[in-house]
């Protein structure tokens, strides 16, 4: 499995040689393309070769580009990510809609479990709310308790006055490490010949991602602890690294440990088989745990 995440934070340029990613700027530094995740590229000063991003996409390596300000702002995608891409995608707009409830309502369960984790590590009494929530959440959460949850979470991380739309350094870091995250999820989702944009709950029309919004949500809550444990600095480059650095973590995911990397290709290919196979147990074994 690939594991590096190479970052690339200066004026340099990027290409290709002999299945090697060349990296020159005063020197030269050379990486093997097997041995790489994702590539990001941190600077709008680095130039990188046609041929080069062509063999990253050949070998489904997930490329994230920042803009001006180094925030996440694309990332590369192949057309076609699997040999069946055409089958999966047929599979996909028939998956039943009940399978979709249900696997929905075991990911929010997940998501709301992980935040009450959380608050209870960080000493917070709310966390007894979050577990109610988790207890009586229904079949597709009509009554909206992943919602309900989400507004006690921060509020009790943040303050009361916070909120997602505010402009601050937190939510700069939310942002960042969700975008990261977030592109974890597209690479497999395509690299397994799925649409991001066909979500099991997540349906906006203007959202490219709405099934890698889905199947992310238990993981959100690792940027949480980040940020959290960081709300007093500044959004700086810093702190941009330790939230690259997440996907170097080891997190437990169907009782073994992996980077996150790899929970993240388990995690989504046991989602998958789950609605493939209309047997929501497989997702279960496979709940992201803190």
């Amino acid at each position: 499995m690939s594991w590096r995440v190479v970052v690339i934070s200066s004026n340099c340029k990027l290409t290709y040689k002999n299945n090697y990613l060349i990296i020159r700027n005063h020197e030269c530094n050379m990486i093997h393309l097997s041995e790489i995740h994702t590539v990001m590229i941190d600077s709008t000063a680095t130039t990188i070769s046609a041929y080069l991003l062509s063999e990253l996409i050949k070998r489904k390596v997930k490329v994230i580009f920042c803009d001006e300000k180094r925030n996440p702002q694309s990332e590369l995608i192949p057309f076609y990510g699997s040999h069946n891409s055409s089958k999966k995608i047929k599979h996909q707009i028939k998956w039943n809609s009940q399978d979709k409830e249900l696997l929905w309502t075991e990911i929010a369960k997940n998501k709301i479990g992980n935040q009450a984790k959380i608050l209870r590590k960080m000493k917070k009494e709310e966390y007894k709310l979050l577990e109610t929530y988790k207890e009586n959440i229904e079949v597709g959460d009509k009554t909206n308790r992943e919602g309900h949850a989400a507004k006690v979470y921060f509020n009790a991380l943040f303050g009361k006055k916070f909120t997602r739309d505010l402009s601050s350094d937190i939510n700069a870091g939310l942002d960042y490490g969700y975008a990261i995250l977030l592109s974890t999820f597209n690479k497999e989702i395509c690299k397994n010949g799925y649409l991001t944009q066909l979500g099991i709950h997540h349906r906006s029309e203007f959202n490219p991602y709405n099934l890698s919004s889905d199947l992310m949500e238990p993981f959100r809550v690792l940027v949480d602890e980040v940020v959290f444990n960081h709300q007093t600095q500044e959004f700086d480059k810093d702190y941009k690294m330790r939230l690259v650095d997440l996907l170097n973590k080891k997190v437990s995911i169907g009782g073994k440990k992996h980077y996150l990397i790899n929970a993240v290709e388990v995690y989504t290919k046991k989602a998958f088989q789950a609605l493939e196979y209309r047997d929501i147990a497989l997702a279960l074994k496979f709940h992201y745990e803190l």
